[in-house]
């Protein structure tokens, strides 16, 4: 995992989650990221469908989608995820939602 200076690491931020990987070797590399960031007791690693896994415990959902797909997946967000939880967009927009907070890392835009 990136260590950013003068950010907020994982492990400070009393995060819990859950991820849902479909191209194979991405959850194994997650899984060993998680671990060398001290959070992995804090994370569930599933293999399920995108649209049906249960992710209404997260306080952070991190998505790496194509826009078509976040579009699609915004309405299981708003129905599932309790107030308060975060939700963060690696290089696409969510359509018309305007994020909290933008930023750009290593020329890349999240939002």
């Amino acid at each position: 995992m990136a260590q950013h200076r003068g950010e907020p690491q994982p492990q400070h931020l009393g995060v819990e989650g859950a991820v849902a990987r479909r191209r194979l070797g991405l959850g194994e590399q997650a899984r060993d990221l998680a671990q060398r960031a001290d959070v992995a007791e804090r994370v569930r690693f599933i293999k399920e469908d995108l649209f049906s896994a249960d992710i209404s415990e997260a306080t952070v959902v991190t998505l790496y989608l194509a826009p078509q797909l976040n579009l699609r997946l915004r309405p299981k967000l708003i129905n599932e995820l309790k107030p308060g939880a975060r939700i963060v967009s690696y290089a696409f927009g969510m359509g018309d939602w305007k994020p909290e907070k933008q930023a750009t890392i290593r020329g890349t835009t999240v939002y």
